[in-house]
């Protein structure tokens, strides 16, 4: 598996990804991927990524998870290049989904661990990673990958922990 860029060539594996998590009415995470319509391909290729922090957003990258045995996307993450103070709360630097199909095959660690290195060629040293605290899977990848619980914190009626995670 490898992490790559939206292209083109991928428009059919994106499609594919996105019809199978529609079609399961969960939400779709990160919320990066679903904030555009994919089937406009050209409009969501050219405005996945944030590019400057208007709007109250902050930069950001995004990939996709190829599983290049079956040739396919398995997920996505988002990395933020830093924190807002909405993001320090409740984001982090690394929102991260695996399509229905595929969870609880390691995916979502092997991900992260990958999204990690991008954040190493970004320069961030120290990333926090939130999540539900009811996703025992995601706190358990986010564990995987050095991640140390600082806290809990409500927000919107949820309980959701807060990583971090040391690069140096």
């Amino acid at each position: 598996m490898k992490l790559v860029k939206l292209e083109p060539k991928y428009r059919h594996h994106l499609t594919e990804m996105m019809e199978e998590w529609y079609a399961s009415g969960e939400s779709i995470v990160p919320y990066a991927i679903r904030r555009l319509d994919y089937r406009d391909f050209e409009n969501y290729l050219a405005n996945l990524e944030v590019k400057d922090d208007s709007e109250g957003l902050v930069p950001d990258s995004t990939f996709f998870c190829l599983d290049e045995a079956r040739d396919e996307f398995v997920g996505a993450v988002n990395i933020r290049h830093y924190l807002n103070d909405y993001l320090l709360l409740c984001g982090g630097h690394i929102g991260d989904g695996v399509r229905p199909s595929r969870r609880r095959e390691g995916v979502a660690t092997q991900m992260i661990g990958m999204a990690l290195e991008e954040c190493r060629r970004l320069g961030i040293d120290r990333v926090l990673m939130v999540c539900d605290k009811s996703n025992i899977g995601s706190a358990r990848s986010i564990q995987k990958n050095g991640g140390v619980l600082e806290n809990e914190i409500e927000v919107d009626g949820e309980l959701q922990q807060r990583y971090w995670i040391e690069l140096k």
